[in-house]
């Protein structure tokens, strides 16, 4: 069993991927691999809506200019028993490299008869202080749409920090990502049984 978590932050090494690294703690301590993609760093372009993923039913994006790292997300994402999308809050929602991926990844699995539909998924949003229901949101219509099963935690899947490790700080934030992993690989394992 394995999921794959995916932070869209722009910062590496920042609160959304210590909120993520808290979940798949308890996930391997349970027995499930866990992989952690950071988009911090990488162009990302969004959906062009050109449809070729559509005609063509190849489980891949058209889209070049990223080189191959959005059909690799989601060949990773097919491959996994569940998925994580994390972001902070930008301006009240989620970061252009986390829509992105949601917006490209959404239509390639559309088009190939939802290759994710029963997936276990969870969102984690971060902020210095407001946004984080919004953004939280986005990232769940994701799961919603592609037919996955979302997970929740103790409190909604949120954190609050500002500087990089504030969020370390927020002791509710880090037992609700503790549960969540706990929630989430006992989902995982009952789906497998």
């Amino acid at each position: 069993m394995k999921v794959l978590a995916i932070s869209g932050s722009g910062r590496k090494g920042g609160n959304t991927v210590t909120l993520i690294r808290k979940v798949c703690d308890e996930l391997e301590a349970e027995g499930i691999e866990t992989e952690i993609i950071e988009l911090a760093g990488q162009v990302i372009r969004g959906c062009g809506d050109c449809r070729l993923c559509i005609e063509r039913k190849d489980r891949k994006c058209s889209i070049k200019t990223d080189e191959g790292l959005v059909n690799s997300i989601f060949e990773k994402m097919v491959a996994a028993d569940g998925i994580i999308l994390a972001s902070p809050v930008y301006f009240g929602d989620v970061t252009p490299e986390i829509k992105a991926v949601i917006d490209r990844t959404g239509r390639v699995n559309r088009a190939n008869g939802d290759l994710l539909r029963r997936k276990v998924g969870a969102a984690v949003t971060v902020a210095r202080r407001a946004g984080t229901m919004h953004a939280l949101n986005s990232l769940n219509h994701y799961f919603g749409i592609a037919q996955m099963i979302t997970v929740g935690s103790s409190y909604w899947n949120v954190g609050f920090g500002g500087p990089k490790g504030e969020v370390e700080k927020d002791d509710e934030g880090i037992k609700t990502m503790i549960d969540l992993g706990r929630n989430m690989a006992w989902l995982i394992k009952k789906i497998a049984a």
